[in-house]
């Protein structure tokens, strides 16, 4: 069994298979937009962010089912972090940037708000299949997430053995201990403030310099420039994103299983479920910041306002989370190698990730290997070291191929390995170097 998955890869490899009919274990990711209802393109941003898919990198734990995913600033939602005892977030305004102070108190307070609104307890449930509808718990969101078979995990997790509960115990270690809560909060510099701005300063210099020379031309500069000024459309967006990672861990686990377990079997039981909700051992925590200021005004092609505002918004959140990924360790994405080819550069890994994901000419991945000891619990081996191919990074982003930009009309990202041993397609490949990989 220690060596499973180098024998279902060497096998699919001799049968054609390729690296998308593998199935392996992805963090998890629920989505929420602060919506600042005074901004002047607060519905269309709301518009935006609402038709913005779970990045594909990550299982979608989205909480509500019709989808709604905002965040109220007003006194009914989140408390404790605007300065002079006034409730809400610290807004990132026109002309005022954020700082770490204000970063950490706004961290703070939408923890505290995720928390007061026992968000983390809805983020366990939704791994176990409870709703109104299926009001008692099950493990098939989990096998499904975690490739167990279905058969295996049943028998065993039902008999108790030492085996079953090691296989429970790598379900929540790799699935429901991976478990995140994204909150964006974007503000808009929008043309008009700039242009406004932008005139300020320009009939101020001009008035100065009339003043200096005694004529009028400096005044009819600055009125020639603001008209141009004026002309212009579209915005730039700020981004802060704030990440949370739910509290799971071997005690919890055993107290949830214990004392709040409620099957088919056993019945729903609404006394231990309110317990359960209500038990403050169920946390969210605050553990990273990211924040993206594009200072790129236009894109490549032509746009109306909303769509320009859609590719923007995306592509800014993108962003954030690229670099979430290489500032907290187990928020690092996944991905398989998913073939193996020969091209002009000779050898190659073809990886379905690209600009989306961060990925810049300087980037290094390992590549692992997942292995299941005799418990059925998964480990990760080193296998090599890759590099991207100069001019053979995919440009994945939102509307990049509208765009006709650099690199997307490639179909994934060209590596080349530096370093390590034999790399078979389904293998997985990580940023950086990941500490859960044993040698």
């Amino acid at each position: 069994m220690k060596h499973f998955y180098t024998i279902v890869l060497t096998l699919a490899v001799a049968l054609g298979v390729h690296a998308q009919d593998f199935k392996y274990m992805r963090s998890s990711l629920s989505t929420l937009m602060v919506y600042h209802q005074e901004d002047t393109f607060a519905n269309d941003v709301r518009t935006a962010f609402s038709a913005m898919p779970c990045p594909e990198k990550y299982d979608d734990h989205t909480l509500s089912a019709d989808g709604k995913r905002l965040v109220y600033i007003d006194d009914n939602d989140i408390t404790g972090a605007k300065k002079k005892g006034r409730k809400g977030l610290i807004k990132a305004d026109y002309g005022k940037n954020l700082n770490a102070k204000d970063i950490e108190n706004n961290g703070k307070a939408l923890e505290k708000f995720l928390n007061d609104n026992n968000v983390a307890p809805m983020l366990v449930l939704k791994w176990f299949n409870y709703s109104q509808e299926h009001p008692y718990y099950d493990v098939e969101l989990i096998k499904q997430r975690g490739n167990y078979n279905a058969t295996v995990f049943d028998v065993e997790l039902a008999s108790q053995t030492a085996r079953g509960l090691a296989i429970l115990e790598d379900a929540g270690e790799q699935l429901i201990g991976n478990t995140y809560m994204l909150i964006n909060d974007m503000t808009y510099v929008t043309a008009e403030q700039k242009a406004q701005s932008a005139k300020i300063a320009l009939a101020i210099f001009g008035a100065l310099a009339d003043g200096l020379t005694g004529g009028t031309s400096g005044r009819q500069l600055a009125q020639s420039a603001g008209q141009i000024a004026d002309s212009f459309t579209g915005f730039k967006v700020k981004t802060h994103s704030y990440l949370f990672r739910l509290d799971w861990n071997d005690s919890i686990a055993a107290v949830f299983y214990s004392q709040y377990w409620m099957d088919e079997r056993t019945g729903f039981d609404e006394a231990k479920f309110n317990a359960m909700v209500s038990d403050p051992m169920w946390k969210v925590r605050y553990v990273a910041h990211e924040y993206e200021y594009d200072s790129k005004s236009a894109l490549k092609g032509k746009y109306d306002r909303r769509e320009f505002l859609r590719t923007i918004t995306t592509r800014s959140i993108d962003k954030n989370i690229a670099a979430l990924q290489l500032q907290y360790e187990d928020f690092k994405v996944k991905t398989p190698v998913f073939d193996i080819v020969e091209d002009a550069v000779g050898t190659v890994l073809a990886a379905k990730i690209g600009l989306k994901e961060g990925i810049t000419e300087n980037s290094s991945f390992q590549v692992i290997q997942p292995i299941q000891d005799e418990n059925g619990r998964t480990r990760y081996k080193y296998v090599a070291t890759v590099k991207p191919v100069r001019g053979k990074i995919w440009d994945n982003r939102y509307n990049a191929a509208a765009e006709q930009a650099e690199g997307s009309n490639l179909n994934y990202t060209s590596l080349r390995k530096v370093a390590g041993g034999s790399i078979l397609p389904g293998m997985l490949i990580i940023e950086g170097k990941y500490r859960k990989v044993v040698e």
